[in-house]
């Protein structure tokens, strides 16, 4: 069953991702019919009114994510993360008729909302791979869940506009991304459960095998563990972290974003009408992540490298080769597209590997608090994918000047690279003594010495039982993480 919440979770962001990023192709067939289905209405909306409606999901998406952590904390993922999807999946329903009867303001207004509820989703999802992931198996199921963001947007640039196209014109694209999400809310709400003890169908081994690992109380999913506020803010490895994530968002965007631009400006290269250059970048991550898994997978349960020396050095790998591969873009000329293209494909494909080297970080340091601390990264991180735009703005005059695309391009290679140096440095996979559930209580003097006791890599947590609580397995004595 962790196999079965793993691949749910996976099914999620593949849904939400086809109902988030369909709008692109939607805009073009509302409004050029003749280039789709010339059988549906077509909308007179200018320029502006599209850009309105193409950012208003991240408006919503922003202020949510660090309620989505409360919320999956109180509640449970199971209940959080479903009616967040099935509301998701109501708004994408009626779009067609609000956008026909309220126009492109009625189009803004719903996609601020699906990006409110979608904004619950991420904090969600780490909260519950960090109740459901034993230890050894933390990147094999982490990693396989957020393979759904690219096979999500590979799908949604792949099969809107065939279904614009279709006799079910741009409606169908609403109504087609509402049924996938109400058809995994269905299997959602049979086979998920917020934690193992809860499942139905979780047999009491793999129970006992998951909580062993989790080193969890009898009565652990009973609590409400207080939230150590001030011990997570003061934390040196979960700031390298926010400072890492950071980098990423904004290395990120442009590489997918300005990198086209670029290659249209100076190049002379249509990339975003061109379906299969567009697809061609989530591709290679959606195979790049794979190999990163397997690659993971194989050092770890070998004990080839640590859990901490596995994630920085693939981490390395997705920012510092795609760092190289900006400024070599910049020096490429027309006649060099293909080159131009291969190094777009490559430098995106192989920032795949963040999400191991850097994105299940939140579940190594706590666990307990994943959620919340990706809430936390979500709501600070999405942050840099509305600002890297605009400084490109200030920085880009004329769209076919190399060398002010090179300054945009050196930023961000800069960015890249010193977001991965902090993570060497102050990174860490030890679970943090701001996890323990009793951190917050008080406590004798020689308890405290010890709780405080800084965790390393090789000792990545320092546990303290109480009477009766901490579960054993006396076939794991002798073995390390």
């Amino acid at each position: 069953m962790r196999h079965m919440q793993a691949l749910l979770i996976f099914l999620d962001i593949v849904v939400i991702y086809i109902s988030r990023l369909n709008i692109g192709v939607a805009v073009v067939a509302m409004t050029k019919a003749e280039s789709t289905n010339p059988d549906f209405p077509e909308f007179d909306w200018s320029e502006k009114q599209i850009s309105y409606i193409l950012s208003s999901f991240y408006w919503g998406y922003v202020c949510t994510q660090f309620l989505g952590g409360a919320l999956s904390k109180h509640f449970g993922a199971k209940i959080t993360m479903g009616l967040a999807t099935f509301f998701s999946a109501i708004l994408s329903a009626v779009t067609p008729v609000s956008v026909t009867w309220g126009g492109w303001q009625a189009f803004c207004a719903i996609r601020v909302v699906q990006g409110i509820f979608q904004g619950l989703l991420f904090p969600c999802v780490h909260a519950h791979l960090a109740k459901w992931s034993p230890l050894e198996e933390r990147n094999r199921l982490g990693a396989l869940s957020h393979t759904g963001i690219e096979c999500g947007t590979v799908l949604a640039l792949g099969i809107t506009g065939v279904i614009a196209s279709g006799p079910m014109g741009w409606p169908g694209i609403s109504y087609i991304s509402a049924g996938l999400c109400f058809g995994w809310c269905i299997l959602w709400f049979i086979f998920a459960a917020s934690n193992p003890t809860e499942s139905r169908f979780a047999t009491d081994s793999e129970k006992s095998y998951i909580e062993t690992s989790l080193e969890h109380a009898d009565d652990f999913h009973k609590k409400q563990i207080p939230i150590p506020w001030k011990a997570i803010w003061l934390s040196v490895p979960f700031n390298a972290f926010l400072i890492t994530r950071c980098a990423e968002g904004w290395g990120l965007t442009t590489l997918q974003a300005q990198i086209p631009s670029y290659l249209n400006g100076v190049l002379g290269m249509e990339i975003k009408s061109n379906a299969l250059f567009s697809a061609l970048p989530f591709l290679a991550m959606w195979v790049m992540s794979y190999v990163y898994v397997i690659a993971a997978d194989i050092l770890q349960r070998k004990q080839i490298l640590s859990l901490s020396a596995i994630r920085k050095t693939i981490n390395s790998c997705a920012y510092w080769i795609p760092a190289a591969g900006l400024i070599a873009i910049g020096f490429l000329d027309a006649d060099n597209k293909p080159l131009a293209i291969a190094l777009m494909t490559i430098s995106v494909g192989v920032n795949s590997g963040a999400t191991i080297g850097s994105l299940l970080n939140t579940i190594d340091l706590s666990p307990n608090h994943a959620g919340i601390l990706m809430g936390i990264n979500n709501t600070i991180a999405n942050f840099m994918p509305l600002i890297s735009p605009l400084v490109v703005g200030v920085i880009v005059t004329d769209s076919s000047n190399r060398t002010e695309w090179q300054i945009v391009f050196a930023v961000s290679a800069v960015v890249f690279f010193l977001g991965n140096i902090v993570y060497l440095i102050w990174g860490s996979t030890a679970q943090q003594p701001w996890d323990a559930e009793d951190y917050l209580l008080p406590k004798d003097a020689e308890t405290c010495s010890k709780e405080n006791q800084a965790p390393s890599e090789d000792n990545p947590k320092t546990t303290i039982p109480t009477l009766g609580t901490i579960t054993s397995n006396k076939s794991n004595a002798g073995k390390t993480d």
